[in-house]
């Protein structure tokens, strides 16, 4: 009989998970402004020990509120985040850090995201709940992506697609040959 796991199971669980985890992964938030989508980002972000976010804009702005914190369950804690006057400082200092900046947005020039090949410091960009990633972030990007969609449905909200991503991009690392 299958039974939920106990406790003391899912750290270990969780523990196995990490010990496979090595690569480096970063988000760059631009404009999210909706704070249950930012309180659910910070959370996801914190469950796939995401290193480090930039927020841009409204995100920067917003990003402590009560209602973010109260989506993310206070998950913030687990997290390094700077808040950026504008794209450009942020880029900069994703560069710096030594990320391959991935757009995550439906363009003419997104290839899907399972197709790039993610390497060990990558960071993805997702932008404004209706606007996406502004042409100054996109002209940034190294490679820009798209989550295939098959439904009726032809966008997602910018929480889920960027939980999405983050599982993408954990998934080809996991599942790398060592």
């Amino acid at each position: 009989m299958t039974r939920p796991l106990s406790p003391t199971d899912l750290k270990r669980l969780h523990r196995d998970w990490r010990r496979r985890t090595d690569r480096r992964l970063a988000l760059l938030l631009e404009d999210v402004q909706q704070p249950f989508n930012l309180g659910a980002i910070a959370r996801t972000a914190a469950a796939y020990r995401v290193d480090h976010l930039w927020l841009v804009g409204a995100a920067a702005a917003e990003f402590g509120n009560a209602k973010v914190n109260k989506t993310a369950l206070g998950t913030q804690r687990y997290l390094t985040w700077t808040g950026c006057e504008d794209v450009g400082a942020a880029v900069a200092a994703i560069r710096a850090a030594g990320y391959h900046l991935v757009g995550i947005e439906l363009a003419d020039a997104a290839q899907p995201l399972f197709t790039c090949a993610l390497g060990p410091a990558t960071c993805l960009a997702v932008g404004h709940e209706d606007r996406g990633l502004s042409a100054r972030a996109l002209a940034a990007c190294d490679e820009i992506a798209y989550l295939p969609l098959a439904g009726k449905v032809g966008s997602l909200n910018v929480a889920t697609a960027t939980a999405i991503a983050l599982y993408e991009a954990r998934r080809q690392e996991w599942s790398a040959p060592s």
